[in-house]
C-alpha cells in the first residue's frame, strides 16, 4: 500500500494537475500512467478498498481500475458514490464499477429518485446507458417530461447528466427526436459551452443532429 502511494506521488505532474483542476479534479497523475500502474497490479480487491479509504483522488481512480466490481455490496456502492467527490472519480465509479454490478438496475432506479443531485446524476448516467443499449420498459416520453421540467435549473453535474440523456434519446429514438431537439432549443442548456475545434458541442440539438448525420 505505502509503495503504491509513493508511486502515485512520484507520478504527480503540476501541469497535469492544473489541467485537471479546471475540470474540478484535484490530482496531477496522467491517466495513461495511472492505467499502466493498474495493468501491472492487476485485480486486487483488498488493495482497492485500502486505496479508496485514503480519500486521495489518484488513489481512488486506481482503486476503481483494480477492483472487482461484483465484490461490492449494493449499500457499499451507495456510500462510495457519496464519497466520490470529484467528477472523474464519480464518472469512473459509475462507468467501470456500477454498470458492471448485478444490482445496477436497482441502483439506477433508486438513485434516479434521490434528493442528492450528485447521486441523482449517477442515476441519470445509468439511465442514459439503458436508453442506448436496453430501452425496453423505459418510459422515454416520461424521461423527456422530467428533463423538460427540471434540467434548466438543475445543479451542474445533474444538469450535465440529464442533458446527456436528452441527447441520447434524440440520437437513438427517431420517433422522439423532434421533441428532444425542441426541448434542447427551448431550454438552451450548454448552448454556449466552449467546444474545441473538431469536437461536437454538448448542446443537445447540435449533438443529436451531428450524431444522426454521422450514422447516415
Amino acid at each position: 500500500m505505502a509503495g503504491v502511494m509513493a508511486e502515485l506521488a512520484a507520478l504527480e505532474d503540476p501541469k497535469a494537475r492544473a489541467v485537471n483542476e479546471r475540470h474540478g479534479d484535484d490530482h496531477g497523475v496522467n491517466l495513461g500512467s495511472l492505467r499502466a500502474v493498474a495493468k501491472r497490479l492487476k485485480t486486487q480487491q483488498e488493495l482497492a478498498r485500502e486505496l479508496w479509504r485514503t480519500d486521495d483522488t489518484a488513489a481512488k481512480l486506481l482503486a476503481i481500475l483494480i477492483c472487482r466490481p461484483k465484490a461490492f455490496e449494493r449499500d457499499e456502492l451507495y456510500v462510495m458514490l457519496r464519497e466520490a467527490r470529484t467528477p472523474k472519480v464519480h464518472d469512473w465509479l459509475v462507468s467501470y464499477v456500477v454498470k458492471q454490478h448485478p444490482q445496477a438496475e436497482a441502483l439506477r432506479v433508486a438513485w434516479l429518485a434521490d434528493a442528492d443531485p450528485v447521486v441523482a446524476s449517477a442515476g441519470w448516467a445509468l439511465t442514459t446507458e439503458r436508453v442506448a443499449k436496453r430501452p425496453e420498459s423505459l418510459d422515454l416520453a416520461g424521461l423527456l417530461d422530467v428533463i423538460e421540467a427540471e434540467m434548466r435549473d438543475a445543479p451542474d453535474r445533474l444538469q450535465w447528466a440529464m442533458n446527456h440523456c436528452l441527447a441520447q434519446i434524440g440520437i437513438e429514438h427517431a420517433a422522439l427526436r423532434a421533441r428532444a431537439i425542441d426541448i434542447g432549443e427551448r431550454l438552451e442548456v450548454l448552448k454556449d459551452y466552449p467546444t474545441p475545434p473538431n469536437c461536437t458541442s454538448p448542446f443537445a440539438p447540435t449533438w443529436i443532429t451531428e450524431m444522426v448525420r454521422r450514422r447516415h
